[in-house]
């Protein structure tokens, strides 16, 4: 895992209510972190995902997930290291809209 991605999962993800799940296999993709009751990936982008080449990888690599069914959110590692509770606020809403 990433500096970032630890940070998510040990400051957050990890003792939220509703399991997640990290480098979580999907199809031909393994995914950041994924929670099945919520049926929501979430996945933090690095300096790597910014040239065209990554962001048409991405975006496949998104559109495929959704046509599984699955919401998928992303993040930059600025905004994990910058903006945190406004990061976890997201990921919170959306879990919750999703769950119901």
């Amino acid at each position: 895992m990433t500096p970032w991605e630890r940070k998510l999962w040990h400051g957050y993800l990890k003792t939220y209510p509703v399991r997640w799940q990290r480098q979580k296999p999907i199809g031909r993709f393994i995914v950041d972190f994924y929670c099945a009751k919520a049926r929501l990936v979430i996945e933090l982008d690095g300096g790597g995902h910014y040239s065209e080449d990554a962001r048409a990888a991405d975006l496949q690599r998104t559109k495929e997930l959704e046509h599984e069914g699955l919401m998928v959110i992303r993040f930059s590692n600025l905004e994990v290291d910058r903006m945190f509770c406004e990061v976890c606020e997201q990921i919170d809403r959306v879990a919750r809209q999703r769950i119901g």
